[in-house]
């Protein structure tokens, strides 16, 4: 019996610290491929002229659209942005997986060669940015003749605002590793939620809340849980006084019930986890103004763009996420 447990301690001993020495090892990837994708942006800027933070900007969109698509693999290297292969090679090309820069070119695909090794390989980070950059380039490399270009190439005015906003972020933080979040409202606060999206809702027509409720008392303020842009504030006759905040992972985050701003805030403002927006209230529900239908919270609503659709889900676990992350960095302190 004594040798089992002291096996079994063996055992555990040896299987966290695999744990852990995963885990950094993890972090250190991460870490090493976000320094590879700074230096390939800096490095196609110095080859184009065009500033690295647009190149960061669409490769974040990219990345996130990825992750949002099961048809769309996963990227091989350090860059996501991706070329359908009859974009790439060519729509009359019959080689599709091709990586001549000249048969490319002739077929009318898009390849380029990004590194000066002949080829022009779907599947490789220089020539994929090289490639995009080639093609902003033909219009031109101010933000005005870029945002043209994002337009033509996407042909979707939300996937151009969403990369604008990403470069934005990118360039005022001088980097790209942009992680933390904050749970909205302050853990000090008296407060109390549960899940509550999908429950119907009858004000105004038949409808589902899209959203979790943040009860609290009146005035406790309210804060951006992450890196983003204000991509609207104002009045909404169901939510009042709202916010909406995009982040860098194609998420919309909407706050609403508000009893007003926070001084100073304005669309397109850059806000970052902890930045204080307004505070709780019970605005809406009738025009301009209306106020105390209902008791004081914060509607919290978030909303995922895939490049094609944006649609509500559940915030909750996210929220309960955040709020464990705020109660385990005030144990640090």
């Amino acid at each position: 019996m004594r040798k089992t447990i002291i096996l079994l301690f063996m055992f555990m001993s040896i299987f966290t610290g695999w744990h852990h020495v995963t885990a950094e090892s993890s972090a250190d990837q991460e870490k090493i491929l976000i320094q590879k994708r700074l230096e390939l942006y800096k490095q196609i800027e110095a080859a184009t002229t065009i500033p690295w933070y647009y190149f960061a900007g669409i490769d974040q969109y990219e990345r996130n659209i990825r992750r949002s698509h099961k048809d769309i693999p996963r990227e091989k290297g350090a860059i996501a942005i991706y070329y359908p292969p009859e974009k790439w090679s060519g729509s009359l090309n019959p080689n599709l997986e091709d990586t001549n820069p000249l048969t490319i070119s002739l077929l009318g695909g898009m390849g380029k060669d990004g590194n000066g090794d002949k080829k022009a390989d779907q599947f490789n980070d220089e020539d994929m940015l090289f490639t995009m950059a080639d093609y902003i380039r033909t219009f031109g490399v101010s933000e005005d003749y870029i945002k043209i270009a994002l337009w033509n190439y996407y042909h979707r005015a939300k996937a151009v605002d969403i990369i604008l906003g990403n470069a934005k972020i990118f360039r005022h933080y001088d980097r790209i590793d942009l992680k933390g979040s904050s749970f909205p409202v302050p853990l000090r606060a008296n407060y109390s939620y549960r899940s509550t999206w999908g429950d119907a809702r009858g004000w105004g027509g038949k409808r589902i809340h899209e959203g979790t409720d943040i009860f609290a008392d009146y005035g406790v303020p309210v804060k951006s849980p992450c890196y983003g842009i204000i991509e609207l504030k104002g009045w909404n006759k169901y939510g009042g006084w709202r916010i909406g905040i995009r982040d860098l992972h194609n998420n919309y985050h909407y706050l609403a019930h508000l009893s007003g701003f926070a001084k100073n805030l304005k669309v397109g403002q850059i806000v970052e986890p902890g930045t204080l927006i307004g505070g709780v209230g019970s605005s809406g529900y009738g025009p301009p103004g209306t106020s105390g239908k209902f008791p004081p919270h914060l509607h919290y609503g978030m909303y995922k763009d895939n490049g094609k659709n944006e649609w509500s889900f559940d915030p909750y676990p996210q929220l309960r996420t955040w709020e464990r992350n705020d109660r385990l960095e005030l144990k640090k302190k």
